[in-house]
C-alpha cells in the first residue's frame, strides 16, 4: 500500500534535516560545547539572557548554540522557555550599593570614593585583529586583587549631599508591581513598567535612539555618572518564615546617567537620572537604556516631545525583537490569495487608467 505524502511535508522535514546539519558544521571538527558557549562567547550569552528576560547561562547558550549565533532566534527560544516555568513570586529589590564590583568606571569623578576599576574591557585595547587567536596560545596571568566588599558610595550621592541632582526615584507604598510579561501593555506608563520594556528591548534599536538623542533629537546633555558591573545577592520575602532568604547571586550591569536639567515651574536646575540595568556584562545595553529611560522622562519633567526617543509608544511599541521578527518574518509565509486580489485590483485599475487616458485623447483629437 501506498501512502500520499504532500511535497509540502516533505519540503520541511527535509529543510529540518538540513538545518541540523548545518548547526553541526564540518564533521571533521569537534562540536562546540555548552561550556565552550559560555566562557568564550559570555557577551553573547549575556544579551540573551537579557533580552529574554531569563538568568541562565547554560539554557542561553544553549539557545545559541541551536541558533547556529542568530541573536535574536536564541532570545525567541530562551522566551518561549520561560513561559513554562511557573512563578512564585518577586525577590526584593537588588542591593546594587553592596554589589561584588568586577568593573567601576565614572565620567564625572576622576577621584572617586572607592576608586575607578577598569575590569575586562574593550575600551583601552586596540580594534584591530588578533591573529594569536587563530591558535589556542597561552595568554599572560592577569594581574588581581581582591573584590570590593561592603557598601560602595554612588556618584549620585555625592551630588545629592549638595542638593544638585534630583532625588532616586521611589514609587508610591500602594504601587503595585507592574509585569510586562504577564500583561497587556497600555499607555502612558509607569516608569517601573517602561524601564522593564527597555531591559528586554533590542540592544540595537536602543543604542540607535540613545545616539540620536545625542545628536540632538531630544538633546539632553548626559555625562555617565556610573557604570558598574558585578555580582549582587537576589532574597526571597518568604511569607512563612517571616524574613528574607538568599537564592543566589547573578551578575548584572547597571548605569546613571547624570543629565543637566534647567529647571521648571515646579524644579530648580538640577542634574537629573537616567537609570539602567541589564543581567550581565552589557554595558552599552544598560548605556543605551539609561538614554532612553531619561528622554522617556520629558512629559514627566515639563519638557517638549519633539524626537522620536521621547514619544513612549514609538520607542516601547518597536523595542522589542522577537515582536519585531515575528512581524517581519511573517512576510516569508505564503500570501498567495492575498497576492492574487492585489493582482487583479492593480489590473483593474491599470485598465481603468488606460480607458481614462484614451477616452481624454479622443476628446482632444475631437476637439481639434
Amino acid at each position: 500500500m501506498y501512502v500520499a505524502v504532500k511535497g509540502g511535508e516533505a519540503a520541511i522535514a527535509n529543510a529540518h534535516r538540513l538545518l541540523a546539519d548545518r548547526r553541526r558544521g564540518d564533521r571533521s571538527l569537534s562540536a562546540i560545547g555548552i561550556e565552550q558557549i559560555v566562557a568564550q562567547l559570555a557577551l553573547a550569552v549575556d544579551r540573551v539572557m537579557a533580552e529574554a528576560s531569563l538568568f541562565d547561562r547554560t539554557l542561553a547558550a544553549l539557545a545559541v548554540r541551536q541558533s547556529r549565533g542568530d541573536m535574536i532566534e536564541a532570545i525567541f527560544l530562551l522566551r518561549a522557555y520561560r513561559t513554562t516555568l511557573p512563578r512564585f513570586g518577586y525577590s526584593k529589590p537588588l542591593d546594587t550599593a553592596a554589589m561584588t564590583i568586577e568593573r567601576r568606571i565614572s565620567a564625572t569623578y576622576k577621584d572617586l570614593p572607592g576608586g575607578q576599576l577598569l575590569g575586562p574591557t574593550f575600551d583601552y585595547t586596540h580594534r584591530l585583529l588578533d591573529p594569536s587567536l587563530l591558535s589556542d596560545e597561552a595568554v599572560e596571568e592577569p594581574a588581581q586583587r581582591s573584590a570590593e566588599t561592603g557598601r560602595v558610595m554612588r556618584v549620585s550621592e555625592i551630588l545629592g549631599e549638595e542638593g544638585l541632582i534630583e532625588a532616586d526615584g521611589d514609587m508610591p507604598e500602594d504601587h503595585e508591581i507592574g509585569d510586562l510579561t504577564r500583561e497587556p501593555m497600555e499607555f502612558p506608563m509607569t516608569r517601573d513598567l517602561r524601564l522593564q520594556a527597555l531591559a528586554r528591548g533590542d540592544e540595537g534599536f536602543l543604542l540607535a535612539l540613545g545616539y540620536s538623542t545625542q545628536r540632538g533629537y531630544g538633546r539632553n546633555h548626559p555625562f555617565t555618572g556610573e557604570i558598574r558591573i558585578g555580582e549582587v545577592e537576589v532574597e526571597f520575602d518568604v511569607p512563612e518564615l517571616g524574613f528574607a532568604v538568599s537564592l543566589g547571586v547573578i551578575q548584572i550591569t547597571e548605569c546613571q546617567m547624570v543629565n543637566q536639567f534647567k529647571g521648571s515651574a515646579k524644579a530648580p536646575p538640577q542634574f537629573t537620572r537616567g537609570y539602567g540595568l541589564v543581567f550581565g556584562q552589557s554595558e552599552r545595553k544598560a548605556m543605551a537604556m539609561s538614554l532612553v529611560d531619561r528622554a522617556l522622562r520629558a512629559e514627566e519633567l515639563g519638557e517638549d516631545i519633539t524626537a522620536p526617543a521621547q514619544d513612549e509608544e514609538f520607542v516601547i511599541s518597536h523595542s522589542d525583537n522577537v515582536q519585531a521578527t515575528g512581524f517581519v518574518e511573517h512576510l516569508k509565509l505564503p500570501h498567495y490569495v492575498d497576492f492574487q486580489a492585489e493582482l487583479d485590483l492593480v489590473r483593474r485599475m491599470r485598465r481603468e487608467f488606460e480607458a481614462a487616458r484614451n477616452g481624454g485623447e479622443d476628446m482632444k483629437e475631437a476637439a481639434e
